[in-house]
């Protein structure tokens, strides 16, 4: 109760104050309120269109979320007896029905994962999918002795597309984050010389006595998202530094990396990239790899619905006037929640930062890119294929990614799929590998 009520007398009257402020600044630009400033130049355009996109996620997911919610009641009243079943119980329940149905022992999965397996293993994946040749630079200088430097060519012609360095391993007075940087970036000049894009990996993996420590699950997760900023940086040809590299529609920025994750959770990739610390000859077993997949999309539909709950008021209050916070996330639960209510006496909106600074009126744009991530997937890529289909690859490669910010993102999308993107993979999917 304590946690729930922190900041909540300072917090709200400031989170008032400046969606006030921005509502103001975007008028005075000739929008009618903050969210329509926000969206403008995004994929989603308007806060109505945001709104119904977040609105249609949670219809489709209803059923199987109240299945979901209803398995954990089921287990509360088996432990608990007859007590009523809260939204504080969700976080609880969900994990105590993962360790019984689920026996993964992520301390054990991670001595499956050496970096001398993964690293080559996410590079093959991006060669046989996106149609590239990779192959390292050792006489460059670099800034630290264990960062590496790789050279990219398109595979069929050898044309030179672009570098990118690895700065893998944490150590003192590295930036601490992981992520991307766009060294330089595509660019055609006048004369026809053309620029080469550079980018930058950085990752935060552990070093034990000087040797690499296996990766964790998540970290195996986390390097094949970033390497899907890299594919998208070198693979982007637009023209102009303005629209080439990762300087793309925010709303489609991600859905490359999106994209990518979803290899991780196929069989032939995790034997790909896995090998047991002692003996790198036993890669992951096929039960484990299975039942990674269905870990992923464990109460997947109810997760689902708690991001949707923070969206939509993030949305709201950035798209009306005179919102009283308190009220719209105490009605806004219980329609999203399947019922469930804000615990009495605290207050959500108070301690959620992503609707103070970073992303007021686009907190929805994760869950868009991995919506469409999952179109893309499905569809062209086939849930369940042993191997990445390099026509599909290639296309996405030329007619996705290689325009970048040039062309409006829907336009990109519709193109590659011959259709507008859907929502229907997304929640197909979950349904599919459901409790």
């Amino acid at each position: 109760m304590a946690y729930g009520k922190r900041c909540g007398d300072a917090n709200i009257p400031v989170l008032q104050k400046l969606v006030q402020s921005r509502h103001r600044l975007a008028r005075l630009l000739g929008y009618a309120h903050f969210a329509d400033y926000a969206l403008d130049h995004r994929m989603s355009k308007t806060s109505t269109r945001v709104i119904r996109f977040l609105e249609d996620i949670s219809s489709s997911l209803t059923d199987l979320a109240s299945r979901e919610l209803s398995f954990l009641k089921d287990l509360k009243r088996k432990e608990e007896g007859e007590l009523p079943f809260g939204v504080e119980d969700l976080l609880y329940y969900i994990k105590r029905v993962e360790e019984l149905q689920f026996d993964l022992d992520f301390g054990d999965i991670r001595q499956y994962f050496p970096v001398s397996l993964v690293l080559p293993g996410i590079l093959k994946i991006c060669q046989d999918l996106f149609g590239l040749k990779i192959e390292e630079v050792t006489e460059i200088d670099v800034w630290y002795y264990d960062v590496r430097a790789f050279a990219v060519f398109d595979s069929g012609s050898g044309k030179l597309l672009g570098y990118f360095y690895l700065d893998m391993f944490s150590r003192e007075g590295k930036f601490s984050q992981s992520c991307v940087v766009a060294l330089q970036n595509n660019a055609l000049f006048s004369n026809g010389a053309c620029q080469i894009p550079v980018a930058l990996l950085i990752a935060q993996f552990a070093k034990d006595g000087g040797e690499a420590v296996p990766l964790g699950f998540s970290e195996v997760v986390n390097l094949f998202h970033e390497f899907g900023h890299v594919v998208q940086h070198i693979c982007n040809r637009a023209s102009f530094a303005r629209f080439s590299g990762l300087r793309v529609d925010p709303d489609f920025r991600e859905i490359p990396s999106q994209l990518l994750e979803n290899w991780c959770y196929e069989s032939f990739t995790l034997k790909l990239i896995s090998g047991y610390r002692q003996d790198i000859t036993k890669p992951l077993v096929d039960e484990v790899c299975k039942t990674l997949k269905r870990w992923r999309y464990s109460f997947s539909a109810l997760k689902s619905l708690q991001e949707i709950l923070y969206c939509l008021f993030d949305q709201k209050i950035y798209s009306d006037d005179d919102v009283d916070f308190h009220q719209l996330i105490r009605s806004l639960h219980p329609r999203v929640m399947l019922g469930l209510p804000v615990v009495e006496g605290t207050n959500p909106a108070s301690c959620f930062p992503r609707a103070v600074i970073g992303s007021e009126a686009t907190c929805y744009s994760r869950l868009w890119s991995e919506v469409y991530a999952a179109d893309i997937f499905a569809s062209q890529f086939g849930d369940g294929h042993e191997h990445p289909n390099l026509y599909n690859g290639l296309q996405f490669r030329d007619k996705v990614l290689a325009p970048g910010g040039g062309k409006e993102a829907m336009e990109l999308l519709t193109s590659f799929l011959g259709r507008e993107p859907s929502t229907e993979a997304y929640t197909e999917t979950r349904s599919k590998y459901s409790l």
